[in-house]
């Protein structure tokens, strides 16, 4: 049979303006489907009806996102990205520009916000087991979004050309060159010279106003393209579609517009507000936000006393900085242990094969012959911090999702882990003392043991059955 053409959607309850208003809906809907995305994504949108407080932060998110990119692009009508201009052209942003002091300040405080915010929303993720199937595509966009959200950090963090920006990339942009084999050239490349300058400023804008955020818009659309396509979590990690009345809807959900958009237009409100009081009244935050040396211009001559990324990179740094020499050994026996307790523990005969073949490989690229230098394994570590995050899907071997009926040995171990990131991230602020790395490098081995271990501690411990349906 022949398919039907498209009915017309009828549009009403528009009081005085249906006839006008409605005809033109009805000319867009035709052409594009503007009502079937408004029903899909959020009046028919079916959320759990049991969110609570650690769900604001997703919207959250993208109202930052907005506002960053919004004031971006007022900022760059006024900065000039050249060497000899850039840090005055933000000076005369902050001096002359009518608004311009408000416009600059709140896209630094919108960076420190907008990581705040994600981490929140990745705390939730851990807690209630959001990456658990069947959102394993989710959990893996969003730390997509997490890896750009750092690139976008780092090239913006160049363009006010202060004394902490200019040696802060120079810091950064050098690990690489650590690398083996590929290291100089890549930092070259980076670069675009052999030292930060003119080049690096303007690739380094080039990225940070178009190619990161573009990137990060496509997957901004694909994280939540994936999350409703499989369905919200909930704090009981019940699936709602499981359950489903006479009219195909969940029992134990409810539609996200006007429910949870009024909901979280109260978490906007309370958010702005603490916004506006650091946007107005504390804008450096005492140094975290915004640096005292980065109210100095670049001056390659000079390097500062200390030199520390902004604060959102200080436990990636830290864990860069506790790989030394001395910490070589402690790091080939923590291998070795490892690879021994596969051996020993793991069912499957590939991973313990797996396990065979890379553990003695590694062990002598920390502390053989070929020995790759202390530096080199900070920045594999560092780098490893990061990308480990993809990998929870499959570490956590629970049969529950969600932490509330998960046993101690969960609840202690995420605990543990919070506390260790906020360490290493406040170690990461200081300058290097003896005592200081050893204690970063405690935390580093809590950090990757919290990882490493959930596959045994998550199926050690005794868990409660999920409720059929959500609790309130």
């Amino acid at each position: 049979m022949a398919a039907s053409p498209k009915q017309p959607v009828a549009f009403s309850g528009l009081g005085p303006l249906n006839g006008a208003m409605s005809g033109l809906l009805t000319w867009v809907d035709q052409r594009f489907p503007l009502m079937s995305l408004w029903r899909d994504h959020l009046a028919e949108y079916y959320a759990p009806k049991n969110f609570n407080f650690w769900y604001f932060f997703g919207g959250l998110a993208m109202l930052v996102l907005v506002l960053q990119i919004a004031t971006g692009i007022f900022l760059t009508m006024h900065y000039k990205p050249d060497a000899s201009q850039a840090f005055a052209s933000v000076e005369y942003i902050m001096r002359d520009v009518p608004g311009g002091w408000l416009i600059r300040y709140m896209h630094s405080t919108g960076a420190s916000a907008f990581f705040i915010v994600v981490y929140l929303h990745m705390f939730r993720g851990l807690m209630y087991g959001s990456y658990r199937k069947p959102r394993e595509l989710i959990w893996i966009f969003g730390m997509l979004i997490y890896l750009c959200l750092m690139a976008e950090a780092f090239f913006g963090y160049l363009l006010p050309w202060g004394q902490m920006s200019y040696w802060g990339a120079q810091v950064i942009v050098n690990l690489f060159n650590a690398l083996p084999v590929i290291g100089p050239d890549l930092s070259v490349w980076i670069r675009g010279d052999y030292v930060v300058s003119d080049a690096t400023l303007n690739r380094f804008f080039a990225f940070h106003v178009i190619a990161i955020p573009l990137v990060l818009l496509g997957l901004v659309a694909a994280h939540i393209m994936a999350l409703h396509e499989v369905g919200s979590n909930n704090p009981d990690g019940v699936e709602i579609k499981k359950t489903l009345d006479a009219r195909g809807r969940p029992v134990d959900g409810i539609p996200f517009h006007p429910y949870y958009t009024v909901k979280d237009t109260l978490g906007v409100v309370v958010f702005l507000f603490a916004f506006c009081v650091i946007l107005f009244f504390l804008p450096e935050m005492g140094g975290y936000f915004l640096e005292y040396n980065n109210f100095i211009p670049a001056d390659p001559l000079k390097t500062p006393p200390h030199i520390a990324p902004v604060w959102y990179f200080t436990p990636y740094y830290s864990i860069l900085r506790a790989v030394t020499e001395d910490f070589m050994w402690p790091l080939a026996l923590g291998v070795a242990a490892y690879a021994a307790l596969i051996l020993f523990t793991a069912r499957g005969c590939l991973v313990k094969i797996v396990a065979l073949l890379v553990a003695p490989v590694v062990i002598l690229l920390m502390k053989g012959p070929l020995a790759f230098e202390a530096k080199v394994w900070g920045v594999v570590l560092m780098g490893v911090a990061t990308l480990i995050f993809f990998l929870l899907p499959w570490l956590d071997q629970s049969p529950v999702k969600s932490i509330r009926y998960k046993g101690p040995l969960t609840k202690w171990s995420l605990g543990i882990f919070v506390v260790t990131f906020l360490a290493l991230g406040y170690l990461g602020t200081l300058t290097v003392t003896e005592g200081r790395t050893v204690m970063a490098q405690i935390f580093t081995f809590i950090y990757f043991a919290y990882f490493l271990l959930m596959p045994w501690y998550t199926t050690m411990e005794k868990t409660r059955p999920e409720p059929a349906r959500v609790t309130m």
